[in-house]
């Protein structure tokens, strides 16, 4: 078996304080990489112990390590075991808490990999073709094409010439003929996509179709959705999909692994809350965030889906939630909105279908969905974050507020190809990848001096007229709102400006690039 081992390194910046121009990988490696000293004692130690060290990453504070499951339980104590549910399988757990060597107790700050749980949840649902459909008729509107998206948000010109975009995804497989169906349809050129296994093969075409249709479209409705958007809008772009296990270390051997290849920006359409006793360890929370503060650190600006469950999150209390890694303050959180028409009129709200969440308690198909948005209880509100949004939860902190900008997640949806049919589907994994496109757009037609930049903190900053960014450059989205039934029944309402569904609103882009440049 393998794990990954974090080490302790300089202490990264916090949000307020992420440098000025982004820093080079090199830069980056060398003012917050671990020490080689630690790395060689940490080594040592677990040599000891029969565990073999197979790579040693300074710039990421890591270490891969090998060894049978007997030597991992002489060096951490778990108490491993072999655990079957329902929706996984069967995985490796364990029963206690890691216990760290007590000479690596200073120095190493996570081990993952002991346990496999599945911590996280795709955020989109792969619609049925039939209802999908019939919901946008509904709304006497038709599933957007690229060009539909590039009009609606006012995209400036270009195709992404130039420009590495990063997909992170968890499980499934990547059909490289849809994309060449999906861009024949629309007119567009088929871009360079690079598939990149980081601890996990994807499935290959012949094991996809091997399986029963229902599992087919599980395994390829998130991955095709992501590289269709992106491709559509940005089909001269390099587009590289990241293939990592769905548990604790596939996250962190992810991240690692995409911010030392700094891409412009990273598309992650996954989550769960960030309460969720089930989910993410703390930490796991910890670590996965100091990453996400090393793409800031590096100019990457990680869009991230804000979920697709309202204010509940799919948690079963009296409270309302917010989604990690969505309530970071390192990434661009990003919400949903849905289209409606009266007469000839067409207006952009929140998204929000009844019972605003995409499951009931037991685990059936509602039908439904709502944008995730609201305060977090665990990351503080950048100073930079200067927006008035108290919690709704009584007694909480002055959290991180969520989304900072929204897109189109709900109805009409979005006009995919799934196995070679048309397959209209949504949700906000399909806002995030758009902003994702929309930044790579952007970030080819400024000056040098100006790329790369981490978007979420200059769209809360003044620019030249006076008003944050966000203000200047989105469309204000006044109506809706995201209650999820039965739990917790309330939700956050949009209004005029900033709030907690929709943040400063849908993309302007020509706008946007004018407040960047």
């Amino acid at each position: 078996m393998e794990i990954t081992v974090s080490l302790r390194g300089p202490a990264l910046p916090d949000a307020d304080d992420l440098p000025g121009p982004a820093l080079s990988v090199k830069e980056y490696a060398t003012k917050y990489g671990a020490a080689q000293a630690d790395a060689d004692k940490v080594k040592q130690a677990l040599e000891g112990y029969g565990l073999k060290v197979e790579e040693v990453s300074l710039p990421t504070c890591s270490m891969r390590v090998s060894g049978t499951v007997a030597a991992m339980e002489k060096a951490f104590q778990p108490h491993l075991g072999i655990y079957r549910n329902a929706k996984q399988g069967e995985y490796r757990g364990r029963e206690k808490d890691v216990k760290l060597p007590a000479e690596l107790d200073d120095i190493v700050t996570g081990v993952f990999g002991l346990d496999q749980r599945q911590v996280a949840r795709r955020k989109s649902q792969a619609l049925n073709v039939a209802p999908a459909a019939q919901a946008a008729a509904a709304h006497s509107l038709v599933p957007l094409t690229p060009a539909d998206l590039e009009a609606r948000y006012h995209f400036p010109p270009g195709d992404g010439v130039g420009q590495e975009i990063a997909i992170a995804e968890f499980d499934g497989g990547y059909l490289p003929g849809d994309l060449a169906a999906f861009c024949a349809k629309h007119n567009r050129p088929v871009p360079q996509v690079t598939i990149v296994p980081v601890n996990l093969t994807p499935l290959t075409v012949q094991q996809i179709m091997q399986l029963p249709r229902p599992k087919r479209i599980d395994a390829l409705a998130e991955q095709m959705m992501d590289v269709q958007i992106i491709a559509g809008l940005c089909p001269k772009a390099h587009v590289s999909v990241y293939f990592a296990t769905f548990d604790q270390k596939g996250w962190i051997d992810l991240l690692n692994t995409v911010i030392q290849a700094k891409p412009v920006t990273l598309s992650i359409s996954w989550g769960a809350p960030e309460d969720d006793p089930t989910a993410f360890s703390k930490a796991a929370r910890t670590e996965i965030n100091k990453r996400l503060a090393a793409a800031a650190s590096l100019g990457i600006t990680v869009c991230i889906s804000s979920g697709d469950d309202g204010s509940g999150d799919m948690m079963t209390d009296t409270r309302v939630h917010v989604d990690f890694p969505s309530g970071s303050p390192f990434v661009l959180s990003v919400g949903g909105t849905m289209l409606t028409k009266t007469g000839t009129k067409v207006v952009e709200q929140i998204w929000w279908e009844d019972p605003g969440t995409r499951f009931d308690d037991a685990g059936n198909s509602t039908g439904g969905g709502s944008t995730g948005g609201g305060v977090s209880i665990f990351f503080k509100r950048p100073q930079w974050q200067n927006v008035h949004v108290p919690s709704l939860n009584e007694g909480s902190i002055d959290g991180r507020v969520t989304p900072d900008v929204t897109a189109l997640a709900g109805p009409p949806f979005y006009d995919l190809t799934l196995l070679g049919h048309d397959f209209p589907d949504g949700g906000t994994s399909a806002s995030a990848p758009l902003w994702a496109a929309l930044i790579a757009r952007i970030n080819a037609l400024l000056p040098a001096a100006k790329k790369q930049r981490f978007l979420t903190p200059l769209l809360y900053q003044a620019g030249a007229n006076g008003q944050p960014r966000g203000k200047s450059a989105c469309r204000d989205v006044t109506i809706g709102e995201n209650p999820s039934y039965p739990h917790p029944g309330i939700g956050y309402a949009a209004g005029s400006g900033f709030d907690a569904v929709s943040g400063w609103g849908a993309p302007n882009g020509a706008a946007l690039l004018a407040a960047l440049q």
